[in-house]
């Protein structure tokens, strides 16, 4: 045992993931994840014990093992990979769930349940080199098990991973017959978003290399500022933070990224925090030919991170565009916090508000005011208040709405005062308009703040919802596909902007399937349950429409057609007694 009480041991290590997770998640997000359970639980766990090993940890795609035996590691391998594949026989294609696995022996770090190492990022990095339905195994693993087990291996020599200083010796097992189960790779002429008429860039989450995953909120807080960053340039085309996490956790081939995303450069890297130092490093690639246009290490000090920014976005945008800037998009704009407890606090608070749920939001305000207690006059904490009381209107989960909606507007005003650059205070700002029913005033921060951002996903798909309200369906549509195309992985309430635009166009079956996956995914968001239960009675479904507002009701007793009226900003009185019309013959009470 060490000093620190962290238990070192040497262990074989076993990391998995699915093959085509985020497209799987895009395609039906609650069918992947019914069937992923169903496949762990029937699969993947129950050989598990008897081989000695267990499982360390979850992480919504992958999975991280540890074993006794590397023998046994090995074989419960197999087996996984042989019974996948037998139960994907009876799968359509489209919809399997396929495994890439890699095995190391190695070092490791134990604190708790949790182990760290780089003999479990070797692991992770030999996952990410297996083919679907495939096992990748380092030499130490290959050296034990080769005269053990009736197994053949392929050589593939060596290979230099990300993160890794050395290159790995890699083996790969022979599995036949299990690649005919894996789904076919994507075929060339598929559809696939066509590249923008500028220099294109995803910035993929960078590797936490602090050994401590709670750190992550850290790195990630990191790779959203310098998305926000790159974003404001006019010059550039930037994917959004939601569809770049999309990889998180995994190491994806920087061609298959690029293709899916419609860009044409690549922006990977890695932090590492230990007390008041970080260490960052970051490359720019080329996707298509895989050259490295730019690698840079930085170790500064942890007050020095918004520089650090400031350098790695100006030295991109200065690579990519290829010329100096009169209207210069130079400098962080956006105010750093006085304390960086304060920034720590900020980035704990948006990543509760993402969860969408009361008890989360609820969090995320007191993250917003601990932040504010450090540094009374950041920006980015009143616009986390200013969602975190917003979003509590909307899904009714305030006690006092109109107070919920005072503090709201406040906040959103106070962060926009704060700072006049930062583009996301201006999209909270509108949205409190919005609750205000002040529609104009809506528009003109949401167009504020898509000068300050034209790259902005989020803005655009929150212009998209206040042009519904204002009876501007077809460009609310335009607006929420824009955001898609920067955003192809978006949050599922983007489609809740689709599903109102597509209610006021009378397409309501269209509208029903955009506010079907919005309920799937956020079903205490009160808003787009009525919006769904109204599309209901309008498309003459209405034992759906009585048994959705029987279930709001359920869940929250307190929201009536006095609510919606004081919620829903339509600024046509038409719309909103026909809106008020199709929920009171669903059976919401006065």
């Amino acid at each position: 045992m060490s000093g620190t009480g962290v238990t070192r041991r040497l262990t074989t290590i076993l990391a998995a993931d699915v093959v085509g997770y985020s497209r799987l998640m895009a395609a039906d997000e609650a069918g992947t994840l019914e069937a992923l359970k169903a496949q762990r639980r029937d699969l993947v766990e129950p050989k598990l014990e008897s081989r000695g090993g267990r499982i360390v940890k979850l992480m919504g795609d992958g999975v991280l093992m540890e074993f006794a035996s590397v023998v046994d590691a090995l074989s419960y391998a197999v087996e996984v990979q042989r019974a996948v594949a037998e139960r994907n026989a009876e799968v359509p294609e489209a919809r399997r769930i396929v495994y890439r696995i890699g095995l190391n022996i190695g070092d490791i770090m134990v604190d708790g349940e949790d182990i760290y190492g780089d003999g479990v990022n070797v692991a992770a990095r030999l996952e990410g080199l297996a083919e679907p339905g495939g096992i990748c195994l380092a030499q130490n693993v290959y050296d034990q098990v080769r005269s053990k087990l009736d197994l053949e291996f392929d050589d593939l020599g060596q290979q230099e991973v990300k993160n890794i200083p050395e290159p790995i010796r890699v083996y790969a097992v022979k599995l036949d017959g299990i690649a005919d189960s894996a789904p076919e790779p994507e075929p060339q002429d598929k559809e696939v978003p066509k590249l923008p008429d500028r220099p294109s860039i995803a910035v993929l989450p960078f590797d936490n290399m602090s050994g401590d995953p709670e750190q992550d909120y850290f790195a990630d807080g990191i790779v959203e500022d310098i998305i926000t960053e790159l974003s404001r340039d006019p010059d550039l085309f930037v994917i959004a933070r939601n569809s770049s996490f999309a990889y998180k956790g995994q190491s994806p081939d920087i061609r298959q990224v690029a293709r899916e995303l419609g860009v044409r450069y690549v922006l990977e890297g890695s932090v590492r925090r230990a007390g008041n130092r970080i260490r960052l490093n970051a490359q720019l690639i080329e996707a298509e030919t895989g050259h490295h246009v730019w690698a840079e290490r930085y170790d500064r000090t942890l007050e020095d991170v918004f520089e650090v920014q400031d350098e790695l976005t100006n030295t991109i945008q200065n690579r990519l565009v290829q010329k100096v800037r009169d209207t210069g998009i130079e400098g962080v704009l956006r105010r750093a916090p006085k304390d960086m407890n304060a920034y720590d606090h900020m980035l704990r608070g948006f990543g509760l508000l993402l969860r969408f749920n009361r008890a989360n939001n609820e969090e995320a305000i007191r993250e917003a005011q601990a932040a504010l207690d450090l540094d009374p006059d950041y920006a980015r904490a009143y616009n986390l208040l200013a969602w975190a009381h917003l979003y509590s209107v909307w899904s009714a989960w305030a006690d006092d709405i109109e107070q919920a909606l005072e503090r709201g507007y406040e906040a959103a005003q106070k962060a926009v005062a704060a700072d006049r650059n930062d583009f996301f205070c201006y999209g909270a700002l509108g949205f409190a308009e919005l609750c205000m029913h002040r529609n104009d005033h809506a528009l003109a921060a949401l167009d504020r703040a898509v000068a300050l951002n034209p790259n902005s996903a989020d803005v655009h798909a929150l212009r998209g919802v206040a042009l519904n309200y204002v009876g501007r369906p077809e460009d609310g549509l335009r607006e929420v596909e824009l955001a898609i195309r920067h955003n192809p992985y978006h949050p599922d309430w983007y489609l809740l902007g689709a599903g109102r635009a597509y209610y006021f166009l009378g397409r309501y079956e269209d509208a029903i399937h955009a506010l079907e996956r919005v309920k799937t995914a956020l079903p205490e968001l009160t808003t787009g349950r009525l919006m769904l239960a109204a599309t209901y009675v309008a498309a003459d479904r209405q034992a759906q429409a009585e048994a959705e507002v029987a279930s709001i009701l359920e869940d929250n007793p307190t929201v009536t057609l006095a609510y919606v009226r004081a919620m829903v900003p339509f600024q046509k009185e038409e719309d909103m007694e026909r809106y008020l019309g199709l929920l009171r013959q669903a059976g919401l009470p006065e």
